[in-house]
């Protein structure tokens, strides 16, 4: 088995004498260490960088990248660009610049591919596969209703009529500011937005919660306890709304259970035969009053109101989107994170007003939510491409810099830079590839499921008027 030896210091020196080494061996450990450094590395520990598109999923991470960088900081979404840029140029850069210099010094590679292969082995990521996974399995999420035909179910549906409540988290981290202001002030201005665009038969009704205390244990109880109706249950009135809205601002603590049990008690009377009953809830986090947010949105569901629980999460992290979407899957809901003001308008006007996302919503006829997963597309293939980006960065980076030493030849630095570059638009073309792909797939359902309801609907609209 071969091997490759760098001997710094005096040791590297193939005429030490004797006495050199007899003064070394008397010195010990600690003499050792400052005079010289050695690095082993196996040739064989080196394989060839990825090529073709299989071998770039089934990629190992780099051993610097594996060692010193976690793999959210890696990945982390573009619009915290920040996390991983100040991780990489504060601390990281150093690391491999460090262990690069080492390397190179002692060997002298004079080949542009043996050069590559080993940025990739210590710079390249090792994502490739589970993100490849998750964006090879999405699923748009969009499933035909079911369309009643005979006429005495469409009477039925005729006369149901629709109620919307509103759950709004105003605890005291909805006063985070995010792009565009407070999530408390955008959060109110896409709901005001919403509301004002729902057709005139149906009923709303707007609570929050949270909004007591000051997120002390001292607030505690009475922030948990406190759950205001703001917008009793009826017809909107765009100036009462708007003062219900103002009434209360982000403060508290996080009675979510206790939010969704008050819906529950609302709707009470209102029994799915003659209405079509759904919760929306706007929250940044997870319960924090010791509730059962997910078994109070299984009872509201599976209640004779059969009323659905949608929950935006607004900016939410990893463990509150993980128990967000447990509620809305309890409660025979969507979940859908947002991040800014165009997320959450995008969400509430384009795919969960009823008007819009259930074409004869107000004939109260019982569709399956045509919720489109088009954020959750962005959130799993955007990573991909940036991990993409970011070891392509990496490695062109630490060419620059070897060339910049004197480390490799100009020639070699620049084949190296083309090659990953090269690499990089294998990677991303394929990726941005598969999410269009998706993409039309979702686009494609979606149309056919509105033709399919329009004829149907104007199918029954002249029976009915017969």
């Amino acid at each position: 088995m071969a091997f490759l030896v760098l001997i710094l210091g005096c040791a590297v020196l193939t005429g030490c004498t004797d006495e050199t080494e007899s003064t070394m061996n008397q010195t010990g450990d600690a003499a050792e260490s400052k005079e010289e450094k050695t690095v082993i590395i196996e040739d064989e520990d080196i394989p060839d960088a990825p090529k073709s598109l299989k071998e770039v999923i089934a990629q190992q991470p780099g051993k610097l990248v594996e060692e010193h960088m976690e793999p959210d900081v890696e990945a982390a979404r573009t619009v915290n660009f920040t996390t991983y840029n100040k991780f990489y140029d504060h601390t990281f850069k150093e690391i491999a610049q460090d262990e690069l210099s080492v390397y190179f010094t002692g060997n002298k590679l004079s080949n542009s591919d043996e050069i590559y292969n080993y940025l990739v082995y210590q710079l390249g990521s090792g994502q490739y596969e589970s993100l490849y996974r998750r964006l090879e399995s999405y699923e748009h999420g969009y499933v035909m209703p079911e369309l009643p035909e005979g006429k005495e179910k469409i009477e039925i549906a005729k006369v149901q009529k629709t109620n919307i409540v509103i759950l709004m988290d105003a605890s005291g981290s909805m006063k985070a500011e995010v792009k565009g202001g407070s999530k408390m002030k955008l959060a109110k201005e896409a709901i005001e937005t919403f509301t004002a665009g729902l057709d005139s038969g149906v009923n709303v009704s707007l609570l929050a919660y949270g909004h007591k205390g000051a997120g002390t244990e001292a607030d505690k109880k009475l922030s948990c306890q406190t759950i205001d109706t703001v917008y009793p249950l009826g017809s909107y009135d765009e100036p009462s709304f708007h003062e219900a809205m103002d009434s209360f601002q982000a403060s508290g603590w996080t009675p979510l259970a206790g939010a969704i049990e008050k819906a529950d008690a609302i709707l009470a009377s209102h029994g799915s035969e003659a209405y079509r009953n759904i919760v929306y809830i706007v929250s940044d986090g997870i319960e924090t009053c010791g509730g059962d947010p997910i078994e109070a949105a299984k009872k509201l569901n599976d209640s004779k109101i059969e009323a659905k629980v949608n929950i935006i999460g607004f900016d939410v992290d990893d463990e509150g989107q993980a128990q967000l979407k447990q509620v809305a899957e309890a409660g025979g809901g969507s979940y859908a994170t947002v991040r800014d003001q165009n997320d959450f308008e995008g969400v509430l006007l384009k795919k969960w007003q009823p008007s819009l996302m259930q074409v004869i919503s107000q004939q109260g006829v019982k569709l399956q939510d045509l919720v489109g997963h088009l954020t959750e597309l962005v959130e799993i293939s955007e990573p991909l491409v940036n991990i993409s980006d970011r070891e392509a960065n990496r490695v062109i980076d630490a060419a620059s810099f070897l060339r910049s030493e004197k480390l490799i030849s100009e020639e070699n630095g620049q084949k190296v830079i083309d090659q990953a570059q090269e690499i990089r638009e294998l990677r991303n073309d394929h990726f941005r590839e598969i999410k269009e792909r998706k993409s039309e797939e979702a686009e494609q359902i979606r149309n056919e499921i509105n033709a399919k309801v329009e004829a149907w609907k104007e199918k029954w609209h002249l029976e009915l008027d017969k």
